[in-house]
């Protein structure tokens, strides 16, 4: 299984919307595709359809309890994509965590030889704390949405310092799959300017597609579904099947097809 963390430290960058579309765009084109929801928040968990009440078990009996995979995992509305959940329980996961063997590896170690998934998305925390940490340990790449603003460049350095020291002291192989912008408004000249700083930066890490403002997006997680599923001919629909595109040309080609 391919595992792709998706991450950014900084919130409200479009994280949760590009987990949530990304992984439905991805078991649309016939990949059994796997959500883990690590955001205490559970907006992915929500987004999804998946309500609270029914999260018998998550992505924190995962992680602390060592529950195994199969049996934390949801079936969700949409073929071949299924969910870890998350509930509010995994706020304090950070702290239970400090104190177990191989805090790092608890993901990594749960994801360990499962084969019911080709690819499986991490929907990260807007932190760098321990279960974002977690994450980077797991995955094989990493996939960075960056909000088009004016900040935006300096929360990248420190996410891209922390990936420096996850490849240097836990997971080797860990490489940046690429960085999506997102909420990209072209009628705002910071936009353009922002983009052209982060393509001046990283070259080619940065995604052709870019992710527009789009009122679709922000209201498909109100109806518990993926915008791709509320309005699959938005702008921003249409977008996201277009990043998916380039994310499986990025794939190693042994890994391009389902």
């Amino acid at each position: 299984m391919l595992t792709i963390a998706i991450a950014n430290q900084k919130g409200g960058v479009g994280k949760t919307t590009t987990a949530i579309n990304v992984a439905t765009a991805m078991a649309a084109t016939g990949w059994r595709t796997l959500l883990i929801d690590l955001d205490p928040q559970g907006n992915a968990s929500t987004g999804l359809g998946v309500d609270a009440a029914s999260r018998d078990l998550s992505s924190y009996d995962l992680l602390v309890d060592g529950t195994p995979l199969n049996d934390v995992t949801a079936k969700t509305e949409i073929r071949d994509l299924d969910i870890v959940p998350a509930t509010v329980d995994l706020s304090g996961a950070e702290v239970e965590l400090v104190s177990a063997d191989e805090r790092a590896a608890r993901l990594r170690n749960a994801l360990a030889h499962h084969s019911g998934h080709d690819i499986c998305f991490i929907d990260c925390p807007p932190s760098l704390g321990l279960l974002t940490l977690n994450a980077l340990c797991a995955a094989d790449s990493l996939l960075v949405p960056l909000q088009c603003e004016f900040f935006a460049l300096e929360g990248l350095s420190q996410l891209l310092q922390t990936v420096e020291q996850v490849k240097q002291r836990f997971n080797p192989s860990l490489g940046i799959l690429g960085v999506a912008l997102t909420m990209f408004d072209r009628r705002n000249r910071l936009s353009d300017q922002v983009a052209d700083d982060v393509r001046d930066c990283l070259g080619n890490v940065v995604f052709d597609t870019v992710i527009p403002r789009n009122v679709r997006l922000s209201e498909a997680p109100s109806h518990g579904m993926p915008a791709l599923v509320y309005d699959q001919y938005c702008t921003g629909s249409r977008a996201y099947m277009s990043l998916v595109s380039e994310l499986i040309g990025r794939l190693p080609p042994e890994r391009q097809a389902a």
